[in-house]
């Protein structure tokens, strides 16, 4: 069945970055001139998503407002010639189908991903951490939608990390089909110890899952922190029928991370097509 749908969990604190996400969502943090979930959002539509379900929470109703039109500003640009601009802020509105649903209680991702069940039916479907902004010339989100129409099973999006961070994120049980792709039987949440680590491979950021994952997130326990961990549904998942991980290409920029943050500001930004030249030599000429 093809994948059309994706759901973008959105509803954190953002309490890594504070104080700047106090009153601003993290999703809207700017990379130079686009705000972080614009990015995600984008990589959605290029790989096919048709429909996007936004899982917000309180606070981040300018989430919905960035998405929407702007009529007062439209009116604004075209009277002061700005067509061009004016195009391109009236095309963010159009680029896809946005629903938005509000996780009440931040009870973890797999919660906020359940919250997604009557949006997404039962179809497969796409999930794209609103965390991670990931840049590359083929959205990593195509690149599990093919995997998936290949194999028929759920897909993530893995990375090989450092033993430090394999604790911060989780680490899997892999088998080398070929190439990139690797057979994911089990994995674990946050390991404490270094028995608890099957590899040094860890998801980031993306999976591809099938509808048979809410049957399993709708019976699994709060896991680490007290929370409901997707992590620990699609370890259900990965044991009753196997995974597929695609050590991906692509770059990706922890925007729930102050340093992520300011990488993301300064690749993203020495590859503008406006200010990149511009941007390259101040860096050069900066005498610290």
């Amino acid at each position: 069945m093809k994948v059309r749908k994706a759901v973008i969990p959105a509803a954190g604190l953002g309490t890594r970055v504070l104080p700047a996400t106090k009153a601003m969502p993290k999703e809207m943090l700017p990379i130079v001139d686009k705000p972080a979930i614009q990015y995600i959002v984008e990589e959605a539509v290029r790989s096919g998503i048709e429909e996007i379900c936004i899982i917000t929470s309180r606070g981040k109703s300018i989430l919905e407002d960035h998405f929407d039109r702007a009529p007062e500003l439209e009116e604004r640009l075209k009277a002061s010639g700005k067509e061009q601009m004016c195009d391109e802020i009236v095309a963010i509105s159009e680029m896809a189908n946005i629903t938005y649903i509000r996780q009440k209680e931040t009870k973890g991702l797999g919660h906020a991903v359940l919250c997604a069940k009557s949006f997404v039916g039962n179809e497969p479907f796409a999930v794209l951490y609103g965390d991670d902004v990931i840049i590359g010339e083929d959205p990593v989100c195509g690149q599990l939608i093919r995997t998936y129409e290949e194999f028929g099973k759920g897909c993530a999006g893995i990375k090989a990390v450092s033993p430090e961070d394999v604790r911060k994120y989780c680490s899997l049980k892999v088998d080398l089909i070929r190439d990139n792709l690797y057979s994911v039987t089990d994995m674990v949440e946050k390991p404490a110890t270094d028995a608890e680590i099957f590899s040094l491979y860890s998801i980031l950021g993306r999976c591809v899952l099938p509808p048979e994952i809410f049957g399993i997130l709708e019976t699994i326990p709060r896991g680490a922190g007290g929370e409901y961990q997707l992590t620990d549904a699609m370890k259900e998942l990965s044991r009753r029928e196997g995974m597929i991980g695609v050590d991906f290409c692509g770059i990706r920029y922890d925007m729930g991370n102050k340093l992520g943050v300011l990488k993301a500001i300064v690749e993203v930004g020495l590859a503008h097509r406006e200010i990149g030249d511009d941007f390259r030599a101040y860096l050069k000429d900066l005498k610290l």
